[in-house]
């Protein structure tokens, strides 16, 4: 089957963009023939050529407003279309006077309503019960990559230094500066640790913070983007990785430290506490007190650093692509 996948298009280290190609190689290993294309929201993309050329039997639009938007303006043929929501459209797009009504027309047009999240599908569900049929559960997958990435020397690190690490854009809903100004209240009760930031600058006037902030504080570190094939080694030498992010979908960085036994620190929302079972693969936190008490906790029982992966990246990723390509081919049949 021909799939066209549309993906807003930013930065490629971005989750949307994990997600997009770990979907399109899983696809495609099922015989598909998957085109992924990225699209930005208010700039009507020309499908037209690609629609002739390619000749896709069902569109797979990741993101209802950045890129079912484009969709809508392009004119979109009458082709089985579903939807893959984020944690943006769910928890800021709805809300919003700009946003809401593409996405309302996006929930109304798809076929299906796909979430990876069983929180913010409940949610939504009793949310919206008009959608009720539409909403499927897509279990989320993991793909690590296998490139040679020495985070420590590459910071210098010291023997002993335990290293912090949060995988995340710069951008407000990230809540990076937040998250160094908890770590400072970490950084006055111990001084065995660093704090790494990784990801692309994507909010310029939040990142001119993140970036001042960074450079007052000698135990936290920005590296940049680090790519994704490399990000299993960066994660895999972290003693801690850690989110603070006000809203998520189902971040694929906390998916990955879980595949890699690494164990977790994240802020107590729904996008987050899908992906760590507290107390298992890792705590949530609500407050500077819970976060400091909860990476002491993290950090002086060596036994969460032991402890093996409760999912696989390989198991993780069949049932994904499973049950996609059931549901595509049910839907186009």
């Amino acid at each position: 089957m021909r799939l066209l996948m549309l993906v807003p298009d930013q930065d490629r280290a971005t989750g949307n963009w994990v997600t997009a190609r770990r979907l399109t190689a899983g696809l495609n290993r099922q015989g598909h023939a998957c085109l992924l294309h990225g699209v930005t929201a208010g700039e009507p993309p020309d499908l037209a050529g690609i629609l002739s050329d390619f000749r896709p039997a069902a569109v797979l639009l990741l993101h209802a407003w950045r890129s079912g938007l484009p969709w809508l303006q392009a004119g979109p043929p009458p082709l089985p279309m579903l939807v893959l929501l984020t944690g943006t459209d769910l928890n800021q797009g709805l809300d919003s006077p700009e946003q809401a009504p593409v996405i309302n027309e996006i929930l109304a047009r798809a076929a299906a309503v796909l979430l990876q999240n069983r929180c913010l599908l409940s949610a939504l569900a009793a949310r919206r019960p008009d959608l009720q049929e539409k909403l499927v559960y897509l279990p989320p997958g993991v793909a690590l990559g296998n490139e040679p990435y020495d985070l420590r020397r590459e910071l210098g690190l010291p023997a002993g230094r335990r290293l912090l690490l949060c995988p995340a854009s710069i951008r407000p809903v990230k809540g990076v500066v937040e998250l160094l100004e908890l770590a400072a209240a970490l950084a006055a009760r111990r001084d065995d640790f660093h704090l790494v930031f990784c990801g692309p600058l994507l909010a310029d006037d939040y990142a001119r913070r993140f970036l001042e902030a960074v450079a007052l504080r000698p135990w936290a570190s920005y590296v940049g983007t680090i790519p994704h094939a490399a990000m299993a080694a960066a994660i895999g030498a972290a003693d801690l990785v850690l989110n603070s992010s006000f809203h998520e979908g189902l971040p694929n960085s906390l998916l990955e430290a879980d595949a890699l036994g690494v164990p977790i620190l994240a802020r107590d929302i729904p996008g987050n506490a899908e992906a760590v079972r507290s107390g298992e693969n890792g705590l949530l936190y609500t407050d500077v007190a819970s976060f400091v008490a909860g990476a002491g906790q993290l950090l002086d029982d060596p036994s969460w650093r032991t402890r093996r992966p409760t999912t696989t990246a390989e198991s993780g990723s069949a049932r994904e692509i499973e049950r996609l390509d059931a549901l595509l081919r049910s839907l186009v049949s």
